[in-house]
């Protein structure tokens, strides 16, 4: 029994034979789910948790904020590239994989060791670019910007290397969906994981590309920049040492 839905019908809710020998039939006070509805509270407490992990500070957050300062299409492709990365994290979650990567321990040292080292080189990058320009208060109109698939490409290999994202979604998935669900039910969580993480990225590109954040970062653009990339050495760091 998983997850408070039952493997089989209780005892006191099947069918017995009385002393007469006539059946005698006892309420179901549970029953196995079947329709949408029976499954519905997962699907919104899966909603919940993944918006929940969305909103944390990490390298996610850092890396669509960083390009969406730039330009709400920078920042946007960046989260979709991060959006498609995790749906590739909850699909291989759904088909046991994100608990293969658990157990094997050098593909899961490997993967995290590769995420770590491009988070390190991201954050070096924009720390260099920080020391490098001039005054805080440039035109960031002027600032090479990304083009879209590069942006997407950006997300994606940061999404793609934490391992993390994948035991996350394999132990998710293990303590909310009951033993023998559909696979419908399987599809649509992949779906909602999707729908959450990519209009929180995309809501999160549009607010710091908006004109007011954007104008009050031109002027603290230097320190901001290396706050960022310090802050994407630290997650690196900080992933390469985690076990």
């Amino acid at each position: 029994m998983l997850h408070g839905w039952p493997d089989i019908v209780p005892a006191y809710a099947a069918r017995y034979t009385g002393l007469a020998g006539r059946p005698v039939h006892y309420p179901c006070t549970h029953r196995i789910p079947y329709s949408a509805m029976d499954y519905l509270p997962q699907l919104l407490t899966l909603s919940g948790i993944v918006l929940l992990a969305c909103a944390s500070p990490g390298p996610d957050f850092v890396a669509v904020t960083s390009q969406a300062l730039g330009g709400r299409r920078s920042g946007v492709f960046t989260g979709l590239g991060i959006t498609c990365a995790v749906a590739v994290w909850a699909s291989l979650a759904v088909f046991g994989f994100g608990l293969l990567v658990q157990q094997f321990f050098w593909l899961y040292e490997g993967i995290r060791l590769a995420g770590a080292a491009y988070l390190v080189y991201l954050g070096a990058r924009m720390l260099m670019a920080a020391l490098r320009s001039g005054a805080g208060t440039q035109d960031i109109a002027q600032a090479p910007r990304l083009g879209d698939a590069q942006a997407w490409r950006r997300g994606f290999l940061v999404g793609i290397t934490n391992p993390k994202t994948a035991t996350f979604f394999a132990t998710l998935f293990v303590t909310l969906l009951p033993v023998g669900a559909p696979a419908w039910v399987y599809a649509a969580v992949v779906a909602v994981v999707v729908c959450v993480t990519g209009t929180w990225l995309c809501l999160l590109a549009a607010f710091f590309s908006g004109g007011a954040v954007r104008r009050a970062y031109a002027r603290i653009r230097r320190p901001a920049d290396a706050l960022m990339g310090a802050a994407l050495v630290g997650l690196g760091a900080r992933l390469a040492a985690s076990r």
